[in-house]
């Protein structure tokens, strides 16, 4: 299959509204959408006949769903489906690894901002070499827009934010580029942000650090930022930039800085560890604690 949008989808609440995330960023990236459900039936069992089609009557039932929220959003996409057997996470990164975005679902918090992800979209995550967004319950298009003068939900003002996790001590081009090509597409402005934290009043790897010097520092960290991004300033000549520096926790940053955005844009580095693929502390934390979509972009 070549190019191509895929959610993963269950029946769930969240893989229907992941499901019409993914028709809607399709539709941005004029690209089918390719809706997957995986499961543990195995054609191949003797028990094919009755196990089987008791396994396989829900997941068609999962991929009408979906079908149906898709059509109602987005009538125009090009939709497909697949009924994948075998291990959930298997199963969905090799989908994954087919495609330009993985979609997947992820359960709101209910009383405060975030996410609830299961260890399935944690897999996924964890293991997938190409993007991946985690897209919570009740999300909707609306949420992706500013708001009308008077306080208004509508589609037909501009996109919010799109808000991209800049390492400074690891930039990585995967991560920057898929961030620049998402406010594109959308039109939006990108809100590059890098946040740091003061050395302690000795600090061995620096020398000492002085009184005033916060306040310098800041501004070295900006002066960075904007070098690292200015070649992909160049490339997008059309996409608004800000960048950002903040003195505070990674993950404290990332969470106010994207109250109000479409999407946000984290990093994964692709590593191999002793107890498997896993994310980072601060993309692990993003994807928890962040309430708009999250974009996780696997990088080496």
């Amino acid at each position: 299959m070549g190019s191509h949008v895929v959610a993963g989808v269950d029946g769930s609440a969240e893989s229907l509204a992941a499901a019409a995330w993914a028709a809607r960023e399709a539709e941005r990236r004029d690209l089918p959408l390719h809706l997957v459900h995986a499961g543990d039936w195995h054609p191949d069992r003797e028990d094919r006949d009755r196990a089987g089609a008791a396994q396989r009557h829900p997941a068609r039932r999962a991929l009408r769903q979906a079908e149906d929220r898709v059509r109602a959003e987005c009538s125009r996409v090009s939709l497909s489906d697949e009924q994948m057997a075998g291990p959930p996470v298997p199963a969905l990164l090799k989908a994954a690894d087919q495609a330009d975005v993985m979609v997947l679902g992820s359960r709101g918090l209910s009383g405060f901002t975030g996410f609830l992800v299961g260890s399935v979209a944690l897999g996924v995550v964890a293991g997938a070499t190409r993007p991946v967004v985690l897209v919570r319950a009740g999300e909707e298009a609306l949420d992706e827009h500013r708001p009308e003068r008077d306080g208004s939900a509508s589609t037909d003002t501009g996109y919010r934010d799109v808000v991209l996790a800049v390492d400074l001590h690891d930039a990585c081009d995967e991560v920057i580029e898929f961030a620049f090509e998402a406010a594109r597409l959308r039109r939006a402005r990108l809100r590059a942000v890098h946040a740091w934290h003061a050395a302690g009043p000795v600090d061995p790897g620096s020398g000492d650090i002085g009184p005033g010097q916060d306040s310098w520092q800041g501004e070295e960290w900006l002066g960075f930022l904007r070098a690292v991004l200015q070649v992909w300033r160049d490339k997008y000549p059309d996409v608004e930039v800000l960048a950002t520096v903040v003195e505070d926790r990674p993950t404290t940053a990332l969470v106010r800085a994207s109250t109000g955005a479409s999407l946000l844009v984290v990093g994964h580095r692709l590593t191999e560890r002793p107890a498997g693929p896993r994310t980072g502390p601060v993309t692990h934390a993003a994807i928890h604690h962040v309430g708009c979509p999250v974009a996780v972009v696997p990088h080496v």
